[in-house]
């Protein structure tokens, strides 16, 4: 039975790369500094609801926060 050779598409440009590459999972340094260029731009968001309680009543307490500074003319 062969081996199957674990290969994956770099995110960035397609390209078919084996896992055994140095890049992995990018083809090139380069596809690496664009796809972490994308991430610090803002051009990849995770999208997904927040459940944690705690944490959406921090988020809350920061909103009204904001509320509060931009109506006293102190601004962010």
């Amino acid at each position: 039975m062969a081996k199957k050779l674990k290969t994956l598409r770099c995110p960035t440009c397609r390209t078919i790369v084996l896992a055994e590459s140095e890049d992995f999972p990018f083809c090139s340094d380069r596809c690496r500094v664009i796809d972490l260029g994308k991430w610090a731009s803002g051009g990849y968001v995770v999208s997904s609801p927040i459940h944690d309680p705690d944490l959406l009543d921090e988020l809350d307490g920061l909103r009204d926060r904001e509320r509060s500074d931009s109506t006293s003319g102190r601004g962010v």
